[in-house]
């Protein structure tokens, strides 16, 4: 299936963007989504503009053969008549024999080549050292041993403090798919609520991160690869694309991966929950 996309208006980009999700029943996760016009609201309603957005979606197949036709592979009893009789077989016609042209010499590109995806190195797992025993990751154990009976897990909490001031908990056991949601949902409600529950106390704020199946990690290296898969396409089509929704460390895994990158820039609109990252497209002297 090769990439199709839907223009879709609304009175926000976000009410467009549904509209388009709910037309096309595919999810946000999806598809791709280009704003082409952020819209205005007029004055008393005079004047007004409708959002529009542009929702790509599907498959580039370059190079991917297609499959055959359904009635090419059918088996032999599907493809008698209706009298039950096969039919009639024509003599196999001779093969003809193609003259094959020589190989053409490459000659100058026709269309504009795309712009390089800068490489990256990939991020190095921390030294977490040994297991700390002081009294915030006593607090921190007990608390979150308490929490995750009550989601009925026999996840083991072990406590690490790779630098003063901060706390690195690793969840470790069996389905922690559980624990870690849809794109860490889960995990970020279990860090925040422990958070909480250890700074509540009076005392000096310390930092506290929670992982499971080294989902962090993975998670990061996933956004900076879709960092720069963005910023190439915003490049090569002159077009601002606007990021799903992200907390605020994964918009500044974005904006950091993007940093000092030729002709993109990159800023932050809306309100959390639904805060986004914007790629835009900033020839030299219009950078942000």
């Amino acid at each position: 299936m090769s990439m199709q996309y839907l223009d879709m208006t609304g009175k926000t980009t976000d009410e467009a963007i549904s509209k388009a999700l709910a037309q096309l029943g595919l999810d946000r996760d999806d598809v791709s989504v280009e704003v082409l016009d952020q819209g205005k609201k007029g004055f008393l309603g005079l004047g007004s503009v409708p959002a529009k957005v542009r929702v790509s979606y599907g498959l580039e197949a370059e190079g991917v053969e297609k499959a055959a036709p359904a009635a090419a592979v059918q088996a032999p009893a599907e493809r008698r008549g209706e009298s039950g009789r096969p039919p009639r077989q024509s003599a196999p016609k001779p093969e003809r024999t193609e003259r094959r042209r020589p190989p053409e010499r490459p000659g100058p590109a026709s269309r504009e080549e795309e712009p390089p995806v800068p490489a990256q190195a990939p991020v190095q797992a921390e030294d977490l050292g040994e297991l700390c025993t002081d009294e915030r990751a006593q607090k921190i154990t007990v608390f979150l041993t308490g929490l995750l009976q009550h989601m009925e897990s026999s996840a083991q909490v072990k406590v690490y403090c790779p630098e003063e001031g901060r706390y690195k908990v690793i969840l470790e056991g069996e389905k922690l798919g559980q624990l870690i949601g849809r794109r860490g949902e889960t995990l970020d409600a279990i860090q925040q609520l422990t958070s909480y529950a250890v700074n509540r106390s009076g005392e000096k704020r310390v930092r506290i991160h929670v992982d499971a199946e080294n989902y962090r990690l993975k998670r990061e290296q996933s956004l900076q690869n879709l960092a720069r898969k963005v910023a190439a396409k915003v490049v090569r089509n002159r077009r601002n694309v606007t990021l799903e929704p992200m907390n605020a460390y994964e918009r500044h895994v974005i904006h950091t991966a993007l940093q000092g990158m030729e002709n993109i820039t990159t800023y932050s609109m809306g309100t959390d929950p639904n805060r986004r990252v914007i790629v835009a497209y900033a020839p030299e002297g219009r950078r942000r």
